[in-house]
């Protein structure tokens, strides 16, 4: 069963998948669009590698703000969450995304990618981690359910 994960922002959206056991999640794409409402062909791109992908799950960032409130970002994932379930029909959980992109950042530092590329890697990166939190909520569930 594969996963995607998404980072979704303004003007892109990073895109990541999981292994087919569920265990580690990689970079796939960033898709670019040139206005934030303008949402069609992004739309389609995802149900392309979905389909692709064979994807069974969708896990959307939820960029909540540090104290934990709701604010404009984090409505416009919700409505784009709303569109990928009429789009895809599949199940999408809304992941809590703080500190993602300042982690993703840290990363392309630490790997010595320069400033100006790391805007073409950030959303993925993000994406991956994402995903990676996700899967590894699972992991830590499915154990804990063996040692009880």
């Amino acid at each position: 069963m594969r996963i995607m994960g998404l980072d979704y922002g303004t003007k892109t959206v990073g895109v990541a998948i999981s292994d087919a056991l569920g265990f580690t999640a990689q970079g796939i794409e960033t898709i670019q669009r040139k206005e934030e409402n303008k949402l069609r062909r992004t739309l389609a791109r995802i149900e392309e590698l979905v389909s692709e992908y064979e994807v069974e799950k969708i896990v959307l960032g939820f960029p909540k703000h540090m104290n934990n409130d709701i604010g404009e970002r984090a409505e416009k994932s919700l409505e784009f969450r709303d569109m990928l379930v009429r789009r895809t029909g599949l199940e999408v959980i809304m992941w809590d995304e703080r500190l993602t992109t300042v982690e993703a950042e840290r990363t392309l530092i630490e790997s010595n990618v320069r400033r100006e590329n790391r805007k073409k890697y950030i959303d993925k990166i993000a994406a991956i981690f994402i995903l990676q939190g996700y899967l590894d909520s699972v992991y830590l569930q499915r154990q804990a359910g063996q040692e009880e």
